[in-house]
């Protein structure tokens, strides 16, 4: 292959796909209403029991993707997590992170790290806030050097998101090799997708998606809707990612980036070289899955078996829509047989059913266990960033606290917070790694983790019906389809994790996936069955 196209429809399960594919009663008159994802599928591998990382929030969920590790080698639990080895940033985050002090050279006192919107200048504005930019063009110079957490190891110097991954990355082993690389997300912290060091990737675009939506005037979706007037204004201002009509706009921000990209040009349309690796993630099926928009209607799943609600319905067929503008790009650019075509994604979303929703913000883990875990973490600092907790619950200590006796105080309440399982010492670190405060123990590693039962949320939020960051089916069962004029259809029903995609990308351009950290690390195979496929066993 001279080309890999990676993308991340984020919060898509296998499910989505086969009854979009397939057709369902009482969607479409029972016909597919996915028709360029079924046409994919005909030439794809189709891994229909696919695993996002765990947790399976959408940081760890793209390391995985891109460097073939879990948190274990990644270091990446959350986008607001915790290490105790750093220090608390210059100046208090978009966000709620509080500045703190940090003494080059001394001992860290330990941070909640900050590497969502809340390291923006200003996470309201869609370039958020770089200094002198465009208005759509979000990238790394929309972070605030004094809004990143810091470490005083490195004479307090602030920790860029690339820097905090600790492994390289595809695109680091790609453009070490020669190769343009390309990457779209959704916030300037995303740019760890670069790995160490923050150079291998040559075009990097990131619009703030969390910013307030406003007219995007040239730009319209692929089933052709304009997107200047503003498409939704029931609630403006309001966030992209709160409207199920604002949200195809932003993604369809992005596809245009993305076409720029394939047809040569930087994602702004500056001549350039057709990258051989790059991609983008799309929000708008999450958006679909999770949010209860006021005046508007709920998003979510109409029963257990994944009937689409009808707003939920729209966004699958928008991203479809866009998938075929992709799929005609790339064949009007002639790369089309030469590219090898990932459609995945970074996390699933839970629930699936209904019926099974439960939003409580005030019976958590981290509210009971509040005297014990670090005042950036508390979920009762009234200025604070919070817990880290959607629909798990991943916890840090504060230095010296039990963890035995964490644990007895969550057992003992386990129906009052909904828990499901608990992990920590032996059952944590076999999958992670050995927690803690004093040397030789991991900075980043959580002393407890929490999953609740099914549907069960660590949210009062009234404008979400569903989440993702927990470690059950709904939340880690992802698409993941691999396609190539070369690959004949087939399924492959064992287990197989997001992890693989990344050396699976390497070994398909002809490079070493041994030259990835994590996957020396973790021992994390490529998909034999595409190797095969493309005559490369």
């Amino acid at each position: 292959m001279r080309h890999v196209l990676l993308l991340s429809i984020d919060g898509m399960h296998a499910l989505d796909l086969h009854n979009c594919a397939h057709g369902m009663a009482g969607v479409n008159n029972g016909a597919p209403y996915c028709p360029n994802l079924a046409a994919l599928s005909r030439r794809a591998i189709n891994y229909v029991n696919a695993s996002s990382s765990k947790p399976s929030d959408s940081f760890p969920g793209l390391a995985a993707l891109v460097s073939g590790g879990s948190p274990k080698s990644t270091g990446l639990y959350y986008d607001v997590a915790f290490d105790r080895a750093l220090d608390a940033p210059e100046a208090t985050t978009g966000t709620g992170l509080a500045g703190g002090p940090c003494t080059p050279f001394a001992q860290a006192t330990g941070t909640t790290t900050d590497y969502d919107q809340g390291i923006d200048y200003n996470d309201t504005a869609l370039n958020g806030g770089a200094p002198g930019a465009a208005v759509t063009e979000g990238g790394i110079a929309s972070i605030n050097p004094q809004y990143l957490v810091r470490d005083p190891k490195a004479g307090c110097a602030p920790v860029y998101p690339w820097n905090f991954i600790r492994v390289n990355t595809i695109f680091s082993v790609v453009h070490a090799a020669g190769g343009y690389t390309a990457w779209i997300d959704k916030h300037p912290s995303y740019s760890m997708a670069a790995g160490p060091g923050g150079r291998s990737l040559d075009d990097f675009y990131s619009p703030e998606v969390s910013s307030n939506a406003i007219p995007l005037p040239g730009i319209q979706t692929a089933q052709g809707l304009p997107c200047a007037p503003l498409r939704d204004t029931v609630n403006a201002p309001y966030p992209w990612n709160a409207s199920f009509a604002n949200i195809q706009c932003y993604d369809a921000l992005k596809v245009g980036a993305l076409l720029n990209e394939i047809a040569g040009r930087t994602h702004n349309g500056a001549p350039a070289q057709k990258p051989a690796l790059f991609g983008m993630n799309f929000q708008s099926v999450y958006i679909g899955q999770s949010v209860s928009e006021p005046g508007v209607g709920n998003g979510g799943y109409q029963d257990a078996a994944g009937l689409p609600s009808p707003l939920l319905l729209q966004e699958i067929e928008f991203v479809d829509a866009s998938i075929g503008q992709i799929v005609g790009a790339l064949k009007q650019s002639g790369i089309y047989d030469d590219t090898l075509l990932i459609v995945t994604a970074k996390h699933g979303d839970s629930p699936v059913d209904p019926t099974r929703y439960v939003a409580d913000g005030a019976n958590t883990p981290a509210t009971l266990l509040n005297s014990v875990i670090p005042y950036s973490e508390s979920p009762l600092n009234p200025t604070g960033i919070g817990a880290t907790e959607d629909d798990v619950s991943v916890i840090w200590l504060s230095q010296g606290a039990s963890v035995t006796d964490a644990v007895t105080v969550l057992e003992n309440n386990a129906a009052g917070i909904g828990m499901g399982e608990i992990f920590y010492g032996p059952s944590l670190a076999v999958n992670f790694a050995v927690g803690g405060w004093s040397p030789g123990q991991d900075s980043r590693a959580p002393d407890i983790i929490v999953t609740p039962n099914v549907g069960v949320t660590y949210s009062g939020s009234t404008t979400m019906i569903g989440d993702h960051g927990g470690f059950g089916h709904d939340d880690t069962n992802v698409v993941m389809l691999v396609t190539n004029p070369r690959i004949s259809a087939r399924t492959v029903s064992s287990a197989s994790t997001t992890m693989q995609v990344a050396p699976t990308i390497i070994a398909a351009l002809g490079l070493d996936p041994g030259a990835l950290d994590a996957v020396r690390i973790e021992g994390t195979s490529v998909l034999p069955e595409v190797m095969v496929a493309l005559g490369m066993p």
